[in-house]
């Protein structure tokens, strides 16, 4: 119910009641009138279309044009208002209106005012438009009205390759798993030998690209070559925004070789397909050979490229994207190039630049909350990125589902136990639920707080389960012990549909590696090899690892050296294969190479290394790689896990003399320790 303001006053009768003819107005206050119990006035046409008076002195094209610009403005009730009534006194209304209004309704997401328009363009006698056909159609696969939808064009007498492709077009970006539906239709045009036009193979090509359907996209390009549509611009980004998510690299590089004048919408399109699949150093240099070309990035762009730049921490090419977003104007008052820019300068660290960006921003929203929440999450800040959660609902933001997918693992890993029930709450108040990504994370918050039954309830509980669910299962039952539980689970989603990805695979190896169990160990490596996951770092890096833990150090170290580009993260893990094969000195060996060859050791580096002195007994090396890490590569012992789960650093057992035996050395008293304050 809406409330009229304090001070609100419309007109009441005229003042000479004998006299109607004159028009002296009084005006009463609204309480007054409610007191003296006043009878409101007929209804006049000023009062119910004050914008648009008056309407009887104007012609139908005048009419037509202020329903329009109700619309432009996302009025439709005024614009519906006017339509009652011009229904009332016989005044037929053009196609071109009603299309306007159709596209407020897609605009405003009103499926309500959408039908009653519907019904307004059967009541005009326009069901028979085409035209108009089409714009109900997509409207309707817009709001996911499909039933509605086919049942239009069902009706549709004649049907041309502009209906098909509005259901195309609408099955296409009502999303979801219709892809089966996408197909179908397309199979049915060919089948009626419609003439399909370089806007229907697009949208065709856009479903398999989101399904990740390869076999059927490859059909549809040998097609396009056949019917000499590939010449296109707008099927060749198609093609290769499909190649991208299917995985295959070099097919999308070719296509766009391929294309003689380049536009920045497939710029663009390589662009995120690299970022996509964590090429970012091609995404970089595509960016810059675009640049060369004479193109500038759009908003898209930059959306596509910030996190790039902000994942290899590269500050001063974000401050000069930066800088270009400050120039052009138009972007600084984006929202999603405002949450880019925030997540950029938290992923390389620099918080104060982040929170500058964020409070200089006019227009913020959930979406920059959310960037500079997972901002806090990301550099160590977890109970000011959980307070943001209550400050974007104090400036009037409400969570919305990523908000909360950001801020359940921030509950997990201070396992507040009390905070994520609480967002559970909120999560199944508003109806967030199932989504994916909350119940997978809600099930990780669960487990780490030792509330394993609650994980197991709510996975269980799952209609619909994604390889998303499956490997935060696994997550769960690794996480509190239970490996012969999560290696079942492993097994179960083998037999499902669902094929694990590179994320399960490292877990699965994980796993075997922390049952030794070599055999399955195995399996799952010839799974890797199949799938090319093998060139994922942190694939192989698990697979050395499991190698080691099953003491089958010739493997790993075969591996190793089949791997082509050698990062930190590959070696940390030989170097720790080695230590659980008892071979420490090669171990401390690796380490020392791994240096010489320019690679910076990280903080899992070092975790990795002090821990095989800690079993070791190398008091000496341990004490040298110490202080490396302390003075030349600035890392404190509070950054290392270890430090951070346990708050001690490692006490090394060495035997001093044969006549002394084994003596507790504790690192924190020796001097090279105490002087690094932490």
């Amino acid at each position: 119910m809406y409330s009229f303001p304090p001070n609100f006053h419309f007109p009441a009768a005229t003042t000479n009641y004998d006299n109607p003819n004159t028009h002296h107005h009084r005006v009463f206050n609204l309480h007054a009138l409610s007191r003296r119990h006043w009878k409101p006035p007929s209804f006049e046409e000023r009062d119910a279309f004050p914008e648009s008076l008056p309407l009887h002195t104007k012609n139908p094209r005048a009419v037509y044009k202020d329903i329009q610009r109700f619309a432009a403005q996302n009025k439709l009730n005024e614009a519906l208002t006017i339509l009652d009534y011009l229904d009332q006194q016989g005044i037929p209304v053009n196609a071109t209106t009603f299309s306007h209004l159709i596209t407020a309704c897609v605009r405003a997401r009103s499926l309500d005012a959408g039908k009653k328009i519907h019904k307004y363009i059967w009541i005009n006698g326009l069901e028979s438009s085409e035209f108009l056909r089409q714009k109900l159609v997509n409207m309707y696969m817009s709001f996911r009205a499909v039933d509605d939808a086919h049942h239009l064009f069902d009706e549709m007498p004649a049907k041309n390759v502009y209906t098909w492709n509005a259901l195309l077009r609408g099955t296409v970006v009502a999303g979801g798993k219709r892809y089966r539906d996408v197909l179908e239709t397309y199979s049915e045009m060919r089948e009626l030998g419609v003439e399909m036009n370089v806007y229907s193979f697009s949208n065709v090509i856009k479903s398999f690209a989101g399904a990740s359907a390869l076999s059927q996209g490859l059909k549809t390009h040998a097609l396009l070559v056949k019917n000499g549509l590939i010449g296109s611009v707008i099927v060749r980004t198609s093609l290769v925004d499909m190649y991208f998510k299917c995985g295959k690299i070099k097919l999308a590089r070719l296509v766009f070789e391929e294309v003689g004048e380049r536009d920045v919408v497939l710029w663009g399109a390589m662009i995120a397909g690299f970022a996509h699949n964590r090429l970012r150093k091609e995404a970089l240099q595509h960016l810059r050979m675009m640049v060369e070309e004479g193109i500038m990035p759009n908003s898209v762009i930059l959306t596509s490229v910030l996190p790039v730049i902000g994942e290899l921490s590269l500050q001063k090419l974000g401050q000069e994207a930066h800088a270009y977003v400050v120039k052009t104007k138009s972007y600084l008052r984006q929202a999603f190039v405002q949450s880019a820019l925030i997540d950029m300068y938290c992923k390389c660290g620099d918080m104060e630049m982040g929170r500058r960006v964020f409070y200089s921003s006019v227009e913020r929203n959930a979406i920059c909350w959310t960037a500079l929440m997972s901002g806090y999450a990301a550099n160590g800040r977890l109970e000011q990125a959980l307070r943001s959660v209550i400050w974007m609902q104090q400036e009037g933001f409400k969570p919305d589902v990523v908000t909360v997918a950001t801020a359940l693992p921030v509950c997990a890993e201070l396992k507040d136990l009390k905070r994520g029930k609480e967002i559970h709450a909120y999560a199944v108040k508003n109806c967030f639920l199932p989504n994916v990504s909350i119940v997978s994370s809600l099930m990780v918050m669960y487990s780490k707080c030792g509330f394993l039954d609650y994980s197991i309830r709510l996975f269980d509980g799952m209609e619909q389960r994604n390889v998303i669910t499956w490997t935060a299962m696994i997550d769960s039952l690794v996480e509190n012990g239970c490996l012969d539980g999560a290696l079942g689970v492993i097994r179960s989603m083998l037999l499902s549909k669902h094929r694990p990805d590179s994320v399960a695979m490292s877990r699965m190896l994980a796993i075997c590696g922390g049952l030794k169990n070599l055999k399955l160990g195995k399996e799952i490596h010839a799974q890797v090899l199949k799938k090319n996951f093998d060139s994922v770092p942190f694939v192989s890096a698990e697979l050395v690892k499991m190698y080691g833990r099953c003491a089958a150090i010739d493997h790993a170290k075969s591996f190793f050296d089949t791997i082509p580009v050698k990062g930190s993260m590959t070696r940390t893990a030989i170097i720790e294969a080695y230590g659980y094969a008892g071979m420490y000195q090669e171990a401390i060996s690796l380490f020392d190479q791994m240096r010489s060859k320019d690679l910076t050791p990280n903080n899992f580096t070092f975790q990795v290394v002090l821990s095989i002195c800690d079993r070791a007994g190398f008091v000496d090396d341990a004490c040298r790689i110490f202080h490396l890490m302390s003075r030349r590569y600035k890392i404190r012992i509070i950054e290392l896990p270890f430090f951070r789960e346990t708050s001690q650093l490692p006490i090394f057992e060495v035997q001093i003399g044969k006549a002394d035996g084994i003596h507790k050395v504790n690192l924190q008293k020796l001097p090279q320790f105490r002087k690094n304050k932490y």
